[in-house]
């Protein structure tokens, strides 16, 4: 099941200098490569004894502060990230034989954020964050489908659906930011940025 990756190379030359801007490179490629949902991640979380876990979920933002997802506080990945904030996240764009691995620490977003957010959101998926009690234990899938007739009948088709309060956005703020590009005979490309300071980045080729 093994392949033999030759679609491109990388090195300290061809990078730029922020690897935000490098990642804002390569997701817009990826974005033109039609990759199937570019935008999915695997964000990984650990409870406060290092216990880890991790699921896909979705980007909906970046910018120079962080990587930006939401989800439901009381979530298995919100208590996680309550007691333990550190977090990473992984992309892996298949046809582009590229991967980045991100690590930082992950904060919560102001509530006028995700409040912002929340309005963009499709009704129905507006509806789904305030049916679903997500990660806790139910008896039946009918649980959620009743929450759901119900809210359906109390909001119709045009009355505004407030963000609940358990619901909401993260950012992950970076500290390291590994770029992977596959080569052949598995001497793949690593190229790292590492956080020096508040602002600064230092970048090293790493060993494939």
């Amino acid at each position: 099941m093994r392949l033999d990756y030759s679609a491109a190379s990388l090195s300290e030359d061809t990078t730029k200098g922020d690897p935000i801007k490098q990642f804002e490179k390569w997701f817009n490629e990826a974005v033109e490569a039609q990759e199937h949902e570019p935008n999915a991640m695997t964000l990984a979380t650990a409870t406060y004894d290092g216990r880890p876990s991790a699921r896909v979920v979705l980007l909906k933002g970046f910018d120079p502060s962080g990587f930006v997802f939401y989800t439901n506080y009381l979530s298995r990945k919100g208590k996680e990230i309550t007691k333990n904030p550190l977090g990473a996240l992984t992309f892996f764009w298949g046809s582009l034989e590229r991967q980045v691995r991100i690590e930082g620490t992950i904060e919560k977003l102001s509530k006028e954020d995700s409040e912002k957010y929340f309005k963009l959101r499709p009704r129905n998926s507006q509806l789904g964050a305030v049916a679903s009690p997500q990660s806790q234990e139910i008896p039946s899938r009918d649980v959620v489908e009743k929450k759901w007739e119900e809210l359906v009948e109390e909001y119709g088709d045009d009355k505004e659906i407030p963000k609940p309060s358990f619901w909401g956005g993260y950012v992950l703020k970076p500290r390291y930011v590994e770029f992977w590009q596959g080569r052949s005979s598995r001497l793949h490309d690593r190229i790292v940025y590492k956080k020096i300071d508040n602002k600064n980045w230092k970048k090293v080729r790493l060993a494939p």
